[in-house]
């Protein structure tokens, strides 16, 4: 089953000679629960298409669906739901509120969406991030690699149909990198969620089911390593 489909992606800054296309008619699908790695040099645009796909930033032209609905027909108000409800964002710099413990953090999509959270998912999410014993730190009383966790419980707490992540471990030692890429993987493969990852690391992208690699921002290959 298709969750997002981008067709005919366009994204440029800028105007006449000083015009800088960052993205060029970009189209494909991912289907649900497959995990992508979208891969290119800096400066490709793989960093502009993750923010479109997650409503973050606005195309030029072309369109975004997810899960059967176009996405930037939604005014700015429906746009935030839907940022807050179906797409869950994890950044490369962790972006935590520091006056906020873990729980606060890990919480505040909920919060925001003035909704009540659930302590079960809340504790389950803590116990496979492993910061169970962490609960109460603030961000400053914690390891990068236990920031980055705090992130991703953030960007998974409202159960979201779709993860993307925007170089996730690059942070991190290799260690911490590797135990970043297995919690998504297993979030992926428990919760069925599509996680769409940019990356520089060729490692993680080989244990991707399919990767994309973009070069001025087109497609330039698009191949499946595993069905």
């Amino acid at each position: 089953m298709e969750i997002l489909k981008v067709e005919n992606l366009c994204k440029t800054y800028g105007s006449g000679n000083n015009m800088v296309r960052a993205l060029d008619h970009i189209s494909f699908s991912i289907e649900s629960g497959e995990f992508v790695a979208i891969i290119g040099p800096s400066g490709s645009g793989k960093s502009t298409l993750l923010h479109i796909l997650g409503g973050v930033d606005k195309p030029t032209s072309g369109k975004v669906y997810v899960e059967g609905k176009d996405v930037y027909a939604q005014n700015q108000e429906q746009l935030a739901i839907f940022r807050r409800r179906q797409v869950g964002l994890i950044y490369q710099f962790y972006n935590l509120i520091p006056v906020l413990n873990v729980d606060e953090n890990i919480t505040l999509p909920v919060l925001l969406d003035g909704r009540k959270v659930n302590q079960e998912r809340l504790n389950e999410l803590l116990g496979i991030l492993g910061l169970e014993k962490r609960r109460k730190h603030l961000p400053n009383q914690l390891s990068g690699g236990q920031q980055q966790r705090v992130s991703i419980g953030r960007a998974l707490i409202n159960a979201p149909s779709l993860v993307l992540a925007d170089e996730p471990t690059g942070n991190l030692d290799s260690k911490n990198s590797q135990e970043i890429l297995e919690l998504l993987r297993f979030s992926n493969q428990k919760y069925n969620q599509t996680l769409v990852v940019i990356t520089h690391d060729e490692n993680i992208a080989l244990q991707a089911d399919r990767i994309i690699s973009i070069e001025d921002g087109r497609i330039a290959k698009d191949e499946v390593i595993r069905s």
